[in-house]
């Protein structure tokens, strides 16, 4: 068989430019699936250690004020994180000058305001409702791909509408009266800064580890905290440390905050935000498991009716198509 020249001219062009597209595509396509069964992991991590966290905010409503928890349990993370990423962090100083810009938003989102909401939360509503109401916050991740140009299938809109009906049926009490609990618009809130906060970190700078991510945001979350936590203790004074409180802000610090937070930022690194949201789907069923067994709080059937519409409706968005 004779080879022409405009042949082994483009074979040779692409031997010289590298892989073909369709040679990328595949590889590309066989890492996704690699990275996807540790990318569910680690958001299976996050979800099961932060619904602990909303029953430690529910514990903690009487004994430390929203701002103080919140101010502490960054605090905590802080030194937890310290040691693995402060030298880190200042060897990419320069990366993070360059970027302070995003860093700041990240921390305003998912450390200033999304737990100060969960804290203030936490005063007037219960522990099953909080973790309920954050099943919304796959939903607006989904919205956010959509406002971003991804196309959403028929059936992950279906699965949206019929997830969003489950909570407002579950925070009108199994009506559509809408008689909203304080707490239960602060959930909304904090979902809302959740949502962002995930969607932004698709945004996160090349180069940027998780340790440095982590650092920084915490960092700059808790200086942005810091005017509101000495208003706090002006006005309504400290707190009494003891196992009661010490011992739920250590673990919201270490472990809902430095463990989950990695855990989450890496899964949206491997498999997107809105891959990892379906595996956020199981945090209301887990906040009530631990609500019940730790505080007392009991599930009605209206909860437990809301529950599977908003478990059903995002299963049925998670059946859909990946957005394109």
């Amino acid at each position: 068989m004779t080879v022409t020249p405009e042949v082994r001219t483009g074979a040779v062009a692409e031997d010289r430019e590298g892989p073909s597209a369709e040679g990328r595509r595949e590889r590309a396509g066989r890492w996704a699936r690699g990275a996807t069964g540790p990318g569910l992991l680690l958001a299976a991590v996050a979800t099961v250690v932060w619904s602990g966290s909303f029953v430690t905010s529910r514990a903690l409503h009487d004994s430390v004020p929203p701002v103080q928890a919140a101010f502490w349990r960054w605090v905590v993370a802080i030194a937890a994180v310290a040691p693995f990423a402060a030298r880190q962090t200042w060897r990419q100083r320069a990366l993070v000058r360059r970027h302070l810009g995003f860093l700041t938003v990240a921390a305003l989102l998912g450390v200033t305001v999304y737990n100060t909401l969960v804290n203030q939360a936490g005063l007037t509503t219960s522990a099953a409702n909080m973790g309920m109401i954050m099943a919304a916050s796959p939903v607006l991740m989904a919205l956010y791909e959509r406002l971003s140009g991804a196309r959403l299938g028929a059936r992950r809109i279906i699965g949206t509408v019929v997830a969003c009906c489950g909570v407002l049926l579950l925070v009108g009490d199994g009506s559509l009266s809408f008689s909203f609990a304080p707490g239960d618009l602060w959930m909304f809130a904090a979902a809302l800064s959740f949502a962002s906060y995930s969607a932004l970190l698709r945004r996160r700078p090349d180069g940027l580890g998780g340790p440095v991510l982590l650092f920084t945001t915490f960092v700059l979350g808790a200086l942005m905290l810091l005017p509101a936590q000495l208003v706090s203790l002006t006005v309504q004074g400290g707190f009494e440390p003891a196992a009661d409180t010490v011992g739920p802000l250590v673990y919201v610090g270490v472990f809902s905050s430095a463990v989950a937070f990695f855990a989450w930022n890496r899964a949206i690194a491997l498999i997107g935000a809105a891959r990892a949201g379906v595996v956020y789907y199981l945090q209301p069923v887990c906040v009530a498991l631990l609500s019940y067994a730790l505080l007392g709080e009991t599930t009605g059937s209206a909860q437990v009716v809301c529950m599977a519409l908003i478990l059903g409706g995002v299963a049925l968005a998670a059946a859909g198509r990946p957005a394109r």
